[in-house]
């Protein structure tokens, strides 16, 4: 099983931002997250991708070197991310030493950050992406933070930086839970993009429908396997999947149980240029 959707960021990497507006929604403090117990949840687990977060304009930053140390300190097989914000003047230079630090992708959270991707502004960024054959995987949806601006955080953003830059591989976080419908049809028209489910068992009305939807559009192929971790572990993502196949609607159509199993079992790093 590969894990495309884990965390490795630290409280000091949120700066005030979970204790003045997650806490609030969550009720409780931030954990820092332990290489231990993170081998210790992955056990299910044959390689997992790994990254922080940043959002300038939040105060919230995971180094590059953190992220990188990270992987080196796990036991798990580890795909480490930058995570980067377009805004940062130097975040060019920020690409430039993730790849020399040996990280394979982007994590983007546009909803903290306050950039808008369709801005033309980015395509130096998304171009030197593709250069280094990153893979991007963008937080999309919803935030519990009131600072957030959830304008740019619906997936159909997504589609016009996939129009201008059809190499560049994206991945689509949590189904852009609650806009799954347009994270779907982006699926569908765009042969380099993909979507995580990670967090869709959370909301069982739409993370059933998601998953319908995605064997309606022919699109199950592009959906990967995601635990949000620390926030659910894999084996608790993997029993919410099998609880949401369990849902048998009268008359209505229901999640097939290969939709689950690819979900699990397929391994997406060669489409992603992981491999």
């Amino acid at each position: 099983m590969i894990d495309v959707h884990t965390h490795c960021l630290l409280a000091e990497h949120w700066g005030c931002e979970w204790e003045n507006h997650w806490r609030p929604v969550y009720g409780k403090p931030y954990d820092d997250i332990d290489p231990d117990d993170y081998d210790r949840a992955m056990k299910p687990v044959k390689v997992a991708f790994v990254f922080g977060l940043r959002a300038t304009a939040a105060g919230v930053g995971t180094p590059n070197d953190f992220v990188e140390q990270f992987c080196a300190r796990t036991k798990t097989e580890t795909v480490g991310f930058m995570s980067l914000d377009p805004t940062d003047p130097d975040v060019l230079e920020q690409m430039d030493d993730g790849v020399r630090r040996g990280l394979r992708g982007i994590k983007l959270y546009p909803v903290l950050a306050l950039f808008d991707p369709r801005d033309v502004r980015w395509d130096p960024f998304y171009e030197a992406a593709t250069r280094h054959r990153l893979v991007v995987l963008w937080h999309m949806g919803a935030t519990p933070s009131p600072v957030g601006d959830l304008s740019v955080s619906n997936p159909l953003v997504v589609d016009e930086v996939a129009r201008r830059h059809p190499e560049l591989k994206q991945i689509i976080a949590h189904i852009g839970h609650p806009w799954q419908r347009e994270t779907i049809v982006t699926l569908r028209k765009n042969r380099n993009v993909f979507s995580d489910i990670s967090a869709s068992w959370a909301r069982p009305y739409d993370g059933f429908r998601a998953l319908v939807r995605a064997q309606e559009w022919s699109v199950v192929d592009k959906l990967l396997f995601g635990s949000d971790y620390p926030l659910w572990t894999p084996e608790q993502a993997i029993a919410g999947l099998r609880e949401l196949a369990a849902i048998k609607p009268v008359g209505l159509p229901s999640i097939r149980n290969e939709t689950i199993e690819h979900l699990l079992d397929a391994d997406p790093r060669q489409r992603l240029g992981l491999s």
